[in-house]
């Protein structure tokens, strides 16, 4: 049975990168390699970074420590995802919405994204070393390989808690911007990370229930793939409940003051409303888009969106006069 793509063939699909690039402008060449580093995931990823060395500092870092850890943190992001785009171009080529990827469309050649990705990985644990500190540049590194390694290579194609496990990669930008400030880690920062690795079940299995059947084409055993749906929101409410709760520990490791105390619990109800909500339309037996799975992963975002803006606000109150 064939299936009519109703998007508009792109000109340069199937052609090698230095092919696809000629004739084309180099914004459009430029477009294509900035796309590959998933400009979108590495903005959550930034979410979870500066907050944590506001905390970190009691106050406001320098301006310029803040700036070097952003843009190495952007570097070892980027990497990852371009490095996960080259490993995943068979996966992407059979699911719907990654179909018009440059690996895929062949407006960038495997070896060019190849080496993309190799050469943002080296600049972002040399910029971080030199430029930060040398802990922060393993933890960068550590997290490049955690993706792409354990993620991509190990996980992805061959168990459902792919992204459990494989989102403790996801955790790091944490843990870099703590060390960036206090060169070591904490207590503080654990707590954080654990957020972060808890919250990561219920942002992407909502998002994986509603476009299941692509995972399930590409052979991806993601959860809601082989699993129903009521299951999946039963995972979805428990690692929502345990991340919240998580959340509110931070109040007395930090320790927090009532903002982000008021912003936890608040963001945190309506979280965990949400995910119930998700997991009694499937009992309900809705399907499809009315199951509102889509619902629940935005949101996720603007939850840990708030809470992070609480840990990056919370110890500005406590400045000391001047």
């Amino acid at each position: 049975m064939t299936t009519l793509d109703p998007r508009p063939a792109r000109p340069d699909r199937g052609r090698t990168g230095s092919d696809a690039a000629a004739g084309r402008g180099w914004r459009e060449v430029v477009r294509d390699y900035v796309s590959l580093t998933k400009p979108r995931i590495i903005e959550l990823l930034l979410v979870t970074t500066f907050p944590v060395m506001f905390l970190a500092e009691r106050g406001i870092p320098p301006v310029w420590l803040i700036v070097a850890t952003l843009v190495g943190g952007t570097l070892a992001a980027a990497s990852a995802n371009v490095l996960n785009c080259y490993l995943d171009r068979d996966i992407d080529a059979r699911m719907h919405r990654t179909s018009n990827r440059p690996l895929v469309t062949g407006a960038v050649s495997p070896g060019h994204a190849l080496v993309f990705g190799a050469a943002l990985g080296v600049a972002s644990v040399v910029w971080l070393g030199l430029v930060v500190n040398w802990l922060s540049s393993a933890l960068a590194l550590g997290a490049i390989a955690l993706y792409v390694v354990f993620y991509t290579l190990v996980l992805k194609r061959r168990t459902s808690q792919n992204i459990v496990w494989g989102g403790v990669a996801g955790c790091m930008p944490v843990l870099i911007g703590w060390s960036a400030v206090t060169n070591s880690l904490s207590w503080s920062a654990l707590v954080l990370f654990a957020v972060v690795f808890f919250w990561t079940p219920p942002h992407y299995w909502p998002l994986s229930m509603r476009f299941k059947e692509d995972y399930a084409a590409a052979g991806v055993p993601m959860l809601p793939v082989v699993a129903e749906d009521v299951a999946v929101g039963r995972q979805v409410v428990a690692y929502s409940w345990v991340t919240v709760l998580t959340s509110l520990v931070l109040v007395p490791v930090a320790p927090m003051g009532w903002i982000y105390t008021v912003v936890a619990a608040v963001a945190g109800v309506v979280f965990l409303l949400e995910s119930h909500r998700l997991l009694h339309r499937a009992r309900a037996g809705v399907t499809g888009p009315g199951l509102g799975a889509m619902r629940l992963f935005h949101f996720s975002i603007s939850y840990l969106t708030l809470l992070f803006l609480g840990v990056a606000v919370d110890p500005l109150l406590y400045l000391p006069l001047r």
